[in-house]
């Protein structure tokens, strides 16, 4: 049936019913979400704020510029970052295997009911770095935020050494980051990944300010300027880190993504090179 709203609505009531279920709609493209934005708007986002029912119902909307076009790169988070508030949903964008089983698992094992929207890139499919080791499958509980992993960055684990540039970053971008620093070796440069994006774990990014106490601070993303989280998230980290983020990414645009994959890969390098050089 190619109506979102319609298959999307009877899957929210599903999830109305059968509380116990995994209940999961998936987008072929998370671009096609806005064909269910009615139900997303009346439903998902203010359903418990309006009438007190609770839906434990997972939406996964394939989000990521792969260069494929205006029309299969963007799930529009920033819509649904608008959304939030009263801790009424969660949104991630999550890089491991084994988050995103934890993310799924915590969806039906704890108490409390909410809908989560994942942006799930596909290229992150066959990606070789997005591998998880089995046991972090079998312990271990969601990450909402990813600190830059040990040994990752050789000359943060030195004694004494501290990074001179911090990238906060959610999603797949970071796969790109990474492979940035290890081809172009900016060794004092540490990347930290926020998986869940909304509710904002505070506390924990809190942490990382003060493990990271002035450093040149960077947001780095693949979506446009006015589009992804960057206007959502500028302000929370300026207030988290005492100073105000730097923005590395592509220009605003009307379009969520360029129609030509030279241009796409072009954009990208312009990105990456800002983030570790702004």
């Amino acid at each position: 049936l190619l109506s979102e709203a319609a298959v999307l609505a009877f899957d929210y009531g599903y999830s109305l019913d059968y509380p116990n279920m995994l209940c999961i709609w998936e987008a072929q493209f998370g671009d096609f979400a806005n064909g269910a934005q009615v139900v997303i708007d009346q439903f998902l986002a203010a359903g418990e704020s309006k009438w007190h029912r609770t839906s434990g119902i997972v939406l996964l909307l394939p989000h990521g510029y792969e260069g494929q076009g205006p029309e299969h790169s963007s799930a529009r988070l920033e819509r649904f970052l608008q959304l939030c508030a009263e801790d009424n949903i969660q949104v991630a964008n999550i890089t491991t295997p084994a988050n995103f089983f934890h993310a799924l698992r915590r969806q039906v094992k704890r108490d409390v009911q909410k809908p989560l929207i994942v942006m799930s890139p596909k290229s992150l499919l066959r990606h070789p770095a997005a591998v998880s080791r089995l046991d972090e499958f079998t312990h271990g509980v969601f990450q909402e935020i990813l600190d830059d992993p040990t040994g990752e960055n050789a000359n943060l684990q030195t004694p004494n050494s501290k990074p001179g540039r911090l990238i906060l970053c959610s999603g797949k971008v970071y796969y790109d980051l990474a492979d940035y620093r290890t081809k172009h070796q900016p060794a004092d440069t540490a990347i930290v990944r926020l998986e869940q994006l909304y509710p904002l774990h505070r506390k924990r990014l809190a942490e990382i300010a003060r493990k990271y106490a002035g450093t040149r601070l960077v947001w780095a993303q693949e979506e446009s300027e006015n589009m992804g989280a960057w206007s959502w998230i500028a302000p929370q980290l300026e207030e988290l880190f005492g100073r105000k983020p730097l923005y590395a990414g592509r220009d605003a645009s009307a379009s969520p993504a360029v129609g030509s994959l030279a241009l796409h890969k072009l954009e990208l390098a312009a990105l990456l090179k800002d983030a570790f050089n702004l």
